[in-house]
């Protein structure tokens, strides 16, 4: 892989176009498949390359969640009241660095969008999963996805579930499902796919503004013309280089979550054009503890033996914490009552010790520190209090009874996975923006290559990157054609 950045091509030195259309799309996953399908509705000749065989990018991937809110239907038919504005007020509290404008313009359309998904031939399940877990096992519509229950979270906005599951049960490919309806409506209104076909660089007229792509198909080559160029070509966590200069943390021992070609290209094509990048420091890595949600009343220590986190944070942000500690060392402990084997051991089972003292030392954890800690968090949750780091009432119990059990957090034993969530600076419209804040003429980003609202790997919420990119990529998509 490479830093590169590909050359941006004079429009003035192309000597043939092999065709011309209003707008061009890279990249056929959640975000280029929305903008294609937007496009297209609003009457543009559209063409879509895709460098895999199918459709569907890392999309084809994921669970299915598309964090959602505001009153969907799903919302109501489960008694969850939200509003656009307590969304807004949680999404930017969780933001290193909010983007009003972005987070109100996805919050007040949420509910629109919603109803633009269901749409393409699919319905989300009117019901609730009460549980804590990374996804719904079933097709259950609507969960918790992120922190809006934890504090100080719940203090700054009214708690409310936006975890949007597509009707497919398990934890991986249901947004497949929706790349099939994208694929279908993209058809019915003429939309050109190319498969197997790729973008290698932009072509810029001589004010700077994209008028074209070339491409690159096995042996062959070319350049199209088109009016308006949307980049939705996925992350970068398959590209080591740029992992290693932006995001190490990802590079020494998670599992990645991607497809070979989250290789970065989208981003430094806009780099190409003079566009900016955003929180390329950023990666949503995760080894969830739950489920069983029961180990949640436990307490989790680094090797120090204390307390660093609330332990029902939503599993990234319980792992971000646990990678900050000395020597990314970490440990779920719980006593006899409240243990409990997970069927997926992604955090794996230690063993079990009739003494403190004995667990403190298989550890090599101080043990007095460690019995302090259990007993000052003993003491407190017996009240229903956690002075410390407010954990909710409904995980405090004391774990007070042996013999005692460790599962283990550290890097490198625990099974962590990631993706990246930096790049183009892009405006409201998904216009790829240059560093004084004006917009490349004729660019435009969507999905995992453009840094949006999900940007900080704490305050991450299961949904966001479908959510955002399939919102986005239609804003992308309309912007793209009114200004073709």
């Amino acid at each position: 892989m490479t830093t590169e950045i590909p050359e941006l091509i004079e429009a003035a030195s192309v000597a043939e176009w092999s065709d011309e259309f209003d707008v061009v799309v890279a990249g056929f996953g959640i975000a280029g498949g929305c903008a294609a399908v937007e496009a297209a509705a609003a009457g543009a000749r559209v063409l879509v390359l895709e460098r895999g065989g199918v459709a569907g990018g890392t999309t084809a991937l994921a669970g299915g969640h598309f964090y959602l809110g505001g009153g969907t239907a799903v919302q109501r038919a489960t008694g969850h009241e939200d509003s656009p504005e307590e969304m807004a007020k949680y999404l930017t509290a969780v933001a290193r660095d909010p983007e009003p404008e972005k987070i109100h313009a996805y919050c007040a359309g949420s509910v629109e969008h919603f109803e633009w998904l269901e749409g393409l031939g699919f319905e989300f399940e009117r019901s609730y999963y009460p549980e804590k877990a990374v996804i719904q096992p079933g097709t259950e519509g609507l969960m918790y996805t992120g922190n809006e229950k934890v504090w100080p979270y719940r203090e700054k906005a009214t708690p409310a579930p936006r975890g949007h599951k597509v009707p497919v049960p398990g934890d991986t490919q249901g947004a497949a499902l929706v790349i099939e309806k994208l694929v279908r409506r993209a058809a019915e209104l003429g939309v050109t796919v190319r498969y197997e076909t790729g973008v290698t660089n932009l072509i810029a007229d001589a004010d700077g503004r994209v008028v074209g792509v070339r491409w690159k198909h096995g042996r062959d080559t070319g350049a199209l013309r088109a009016r308006s160029v949307v980049l939705a070509t996925g992350g970068f966590v398959m590209n080591a280089d740029m992992v290693a200069e932006y995001v190490p943390q990802l590079a020494a021992k998670p599992f990645v979550l991607g497809t070979t070609h989250d290789d970065g290209l989208g981003i430094r094509l806009g780099l190409s054009a003079g566009a900016q990048a955003k929180h390329m420091d950023q990666a949503f890595i995760t080894a969830p503890v739950y489920p069983p949600a029961r180990l949640l009343t436990g307490i989790i220590v680094n090797r120090e033996g204390r307390r660093f986190v609330a332990e029902d944070s939503y599993h990234a942000r319980t792992s971000a914490y646990a990678l900050e500690q000395p020597g990314a060392v970490a440990y779920l402990i719980v006593d006899s009552e409240h243990m409990e084997r997970p069927a997926i051991p992604l955090v794996p089972f230690i063993d079990g010790w009739e003494t403190i003292a004995e667990m403190a030392a298989a550890l090599n954890i101080p043990e007095a520190a460690l019995r302090t800690t259990l007993e000052r968090y003993n003491t407190h949750a017996a009240r229903g209090e956690d002075p410390d780091f407010h954990k909710a009432a409904e995980w405090l119990e004391p774990q007070d009874t042996g013999p005692w059990a460790a599962f283990d957090l550290t890097l490198g034993t625990a099974l962590y996975a990631g993706f990246t969530l930096g790049g183009l600076r892009t405006s409201v419209d998904a216009e790829v923006l240059r560093d004084n804040g004006t917009p490349v003429p004729g660019l435009y980003a969507a999905g995992a290559c453009a840094a949006n609202i999900a940007q900080d790997g704490k305050g991450y919420a299961s949904g966001t990157q479908l959510g955002e990119g399939s919102f986005f990529g239609r804003r992308a998509g309309r912007h793209a054609v009114a200004r073709a």
